[in-house]
């Protein structure tokens, strides 16, 4: 079903209440670290500007628990300050999300202003998803839309509980671009399709790549999870990263791979340390096989070429998961020259949030990707095939 989205609906003079997608890092000084999640929301809110309508957001940080100093640590004043720049206005920091104080602050704004609501989990309701704050919130609405994709799979008071207390709803610009792309990507891909999965577990991955080899023509596999799929041929492994307990699992997915003509493509050389630290000796590996006093900790040189090649001859390129231990320099290459590969695809490449986002994000490649999921939990389950509660009420 076709989601309505906020340009189809009239906000001028109408309390708009935006669920965004706040929960960025900050460093020590309380300062915004990375505010790709900010500048994303940017167009839904600046339309409803536009419009004349009078804007509330609403977002979470991080995760309070109820003490005193998480209202210092965790509040939303440096996501508002950033705003501000990024939009060239001002933008009111209420002091909290609900009660009198936040009544009056939204029946004081006046059309095209905007106003950001302390963080929603100071109060544990927005978790538990509790009617009477749900309809607190939906009090200070008429319009409510929801634009935080990163939230989409959670049902919390404000990405879904407060729907129905509304008279109008829609999806932001960034919602309605996370599902074309994610959608399209899986539903009718231009194929070849290449799908790239990495990460730590099999049993993390598992949904993602049963669905993927459902409509992929290769996957290409990196991670410590490339190595239980390796022992699962009989590869020796050295001391690296292997889940014991679900080899039986692995083989069944390269059984289902050849049966349905997927080619998964495992590593053929590896990068290794003794032990998974910044200060290892890195040792290129130049063999499927591991020694034994080693651990992979990314793909290797190889490998690499191997996966470059798929990428570059695909049509769409779906990437989801780390190729090796990517938050220590040593073992950082074959991630980094993933995201590069897809900037140079001429494909339709779509990034699924989390660390390949992460990645994208740190090489200064983002422009040149077709889109970067801004959604590491929704965009799995998305992939898995999950109905998430912050899309479905928006499709009643």
């Amino acid at each position: 079903m076709a989601l309505k989205t906020i340009d189809a609906l009239d906000l001028a003079g109408k309390r708009v209440f935006i669920r965004v997608d706040f929960n960025v890092p900050l460093d020590e000084q309380g300062k915004v670290t990375d505010d790709a999640r900010i500048r994303a929301a940017l167009p839904t809110i600046q339309h409803a500007v536009k419009a004349r309508a009078r804007v509330i957001l609403a977002s979470h940080l991080g995760r309070p628990k109820g003490k005193p100093e998480d209202r210092q640590k965790l509040t939303l004043l440096p996501a508002a300050e950033r705003l501000q720049q990024l939009l060239g206005q001002d933008v009111i920091l209420a002091d909290d999300c609900i009660g009198d104080g936040v009544r009056k602050a939204v029946k004081d704004l006046g059309p095209g202003q905007v106003i950001l609501l302390e963080n929603l989990r100071f109060h544990p309701e927005e978790e538990k998803n509790e009617e009477l704050f749900a309809r607190e919130l939906a009090s200070l609405a008429d319009v409510w839309v929801n634009d935080a994709f990163g939230t989409a799979h959670r049902a919390h008071a404000s990405t879904a509980g407060m729907a129905k207390f509304v008279k109008e709803k829609a999806a932001g610009f960034l919602i309605q671009k996370e599902l074309e792309y994610l959608g399209k990507a899986l539903g009718s891909p231009s194929r070849p399709f290449v799908a790239i999965v990495g990460g730590a577990k099999v049993s993390d991955k598992l949904k993602v790549l049963e669905n993927l080899l459902a409509k992929a023509d290769a996957v290409c596999v990196g991670g410590a999870m490339a190595y239980t799929f390796l022992k699962a041929q009989g590869v020796e492994v050295g001391k690296s990263l292997v889940e014991a307990d679900k080899l039986d699992l692995a083989r069944q997915i390269l059984d289902r791979a050849t049966a349905r003509k997927v080619d998964l493509l495992l590593p053929v050389d590896h990068v290794c340390g003794a032990e998974p630290k910044e200060t290892a000796k890195r040792v290129v590996v130049n063999d499927r096989a591991v020694p034994a006093d080693l651990m992979g900790l990314d793909i290797g040189p190889k490998t690499l070429d191997r996966y470059r090649q798929r990428i570059l001859s695909a049509k769409t390129v779906f990437w989801n998961g780390p190729m090796g231990l990517f938050e220590q320099k040593p073992w950082a290459e074959g991630t980094f020259a993933v995201a590069r590969a897809m900037a140079d695809s001429p494909a339709v490449t779509v990034v699924g949030g989390g660390d390949s986002a992460a990645a994208v994000e740190e090489a200064g490649l983002v422009e040149k990707m077709t889109h970067v999921s801004t959604g590491g939990g929704a965009s799995l389950e998305f992939i898995e095939g999950r109905e998430l509660p912050g899309i479905k009420v928006l499709e009643e």
